[in-house]
């Protein structure tokens, strides 16, 4: 059965109504249970005051069960009203009972414990499983069509959240027994999420720094050099912000936001609630672009490959190749033998890549020569040399390769650098050109950053759709905040 997007929404409608209709059905009566301070008392040696206006509610049965004294109210019209409950020692309890226009009886808070909420946290829950759901059926019919594209990042980085989303539903199920503690449980989600990453993200952080030193010591200083650290520092301060800022206002004197009918404390967790849910939302986009990039650079394609791409990149002076790209050629020619042993076909070779002011010969060029060196047939490879970055390649590559097959319907592989191959897939398919990747190795020092160009690129790609999703859990962030402080103002 496939879920769809009207699905969730006659879901989240249906759900709302079933939570309404229980707490309705069942909220004009509740048992209002007090531990009684001696075994030896019983339910009639306890006095009971009731303090309202009018007639709010009156008490229709009192007995003990398991050393508790048991009151059962009833609603009578709508208002606030107070329960006192003395021992004979004169110790007493005081709890605060709020009716609803329709009669529905709550404690403590306006949104507080009632009858037959129970079911509340549970249809969260089922709707938070719902969605998970979606998102990964959203995510596998994306990697059924091809693996190559960004919004499988998104799709990932969505089952990501909405799995510790749930887990979290989970954990709290059994303590949520009315609305305004499932409200506060579901804001503390995010809270408990980055505290847990928060040491991760830091390790994560530390190590980014240390790659990318090694990165500028080898390969110079730029800011592009420098994307892991920047990375890094910022998703600590994000995590770790919200955290210091809300530690530091509970010890301050200058604001108070202990006060739970003021304004800064509402606005402390506006503050802090907002950056916790993007925080953690980017961070779950930051593993599965990690986890996809892996994916994508330890997969081998199929062996029935028609041709395979090398693409270029920078050669020596003398026009020989670099180990980079040595590595990237070597890696098409491992690749070809293993289809020629599995299959008994090999594929053609497609060196691509044009010539750069400071170099003597273009780089698909340099490639033919080395693959010639290798004992390659000249017949068996196709040299594309005008090409100038990997989309050109990718699209100059596919003309030729349609040019000389006489046909659209052929199979393609494309050798490149390991930490390179999810984004050239992605401009492949981009390009019309469905063809699976193989990635070479190379110094680990690279696959950091590299990591943080492919994150930047998938949250700027899906750009839209990233902001989309934020902007709605910022507005149902802001929906709860406001039903927290709605509770303690009414």
């Amino acid at each position: 059965m496939r879920i769809r997007k009207r699905t969730i929404l006659t879901a989240a409608i249906l759900f709302i109504v079933i939570g309404l209709c229980s707490v309705i059905m069942q909220g004009s009566e509740y048992t209002l249970k007090f531990r009684m301070s001696s075994p030896s008392y019983q339910a009639d040696d306890y006095e009971v005051m009731i303090e309202q206006d009018h007639e709010v509610i009156n008490v229709t049965d009192r007995y003990d069960e398991d050393g508790m004294l048991c009151l059962t109210l009833h609603s009578v019209s709508e208002g606030k009203a107070s329960v006192d409950i003395s021992d004979p020692q004169g110790n007493g309890h005081i709890e605060t009972i709020y009716v609803h226009p329709m009669g529905v009886i709550t404690v403590n808070t306006y949104f507080g414990d009632s009858a037959g909420d129970g079911i509340i946290p549970v249809l969260s829950f089922l709707y938070t499983a719902l969605i998970l759901c979606y998102v990964i059926q959203l995510y596998r019919d994306g990697m059924k069509q091809t693996m190559y594209q960004y919004r499988n990042i998104r799709s990932l980085g969505w089952v990501i959240y909405f799995a510790s989303i749930l887990l979290g539903h989970f954990i709290y199920l059994s303590g949520n027994s009315s609305l305004i503690s499932a409200v506060r449980s579901s804001l503390s989600l995010s809270s408990v999420f980055s505290s847990m990453a928060f040491p991760i993200a830091f390790i994560i952080s530390v190590l980014v720094t240390l790659s990318n030193i090694e990165l500028m010591r080898k390969e110079g200083k730029s800011w592009q050099n420098m994307l892991g650290v920047i990375l890094g520092i910022l998703v600590c301060i994000g995590t770790l912000f919200p955290h210091l800022l809300s530690e530091y206002l509970q010890r301050s004197t200058l604001v108070d936001v202990h006060n739970e009918q003021g304004a800064a404390l509402y606005i402390e967790m506006v503050v802090t609630h907002t950056m916790l849910v993007v925080v953690t939302y980017l961070e779950c986009i930051l593993v599965s672009t990690i986890i996809l990039s892996l994916k994508a650079a330890r997969r081998i394609p199929s062996f029935d490959r028609d041709y395979i791409l090398i693409l270029g990149c920078q050669i020596r002076k003398d026009g020989t190749l670099t180990p980079l790209l040595k590595g990237r050629a070597d890696r098409a020619l491992e690749f070809a033998e293993m289809q020629k042993k599995a299959s008994g076909y090999a594929p053609l070779f497609v060196p691509s890549g044009g010539k750069g002011d400071d170099e003597i010969i273009s780089e698909g060029e340099a490639i033919r020569n080395y693959l010639l060196e290798c004992g390659i047939p000249e017949d068996r490879i196709l040299t594309e040399d005008r090409s100038v970055n990997t989309e050109e390649n990718m699209r100059n590559s596919a003309d030729l390769i349609r040019e000389h097959a006489g046909r659209s319907d052929f199979k393609a592989a494309f050798s490149t650098t390991n930490y390179h191959v999810f984004r050239a897939g992605v401009l492949a398919e981009q390009q019309g050109l469905h063809a699976e990747g193989i990635g070479s190795k190379t110094k680990s020092y690279f696959w950091i950053n590299a990591f943080v160009r492919e994150f930047i690129a998938a949250v700027y790609s899906e750009r839209y759709n990233h902001l989309f999703i934020i902007g709605v859990m910022i507005l149902l962030t802001l929906a709860m905040i406001f039903t927290v402080y709605l509770s303690n103002i009414m």
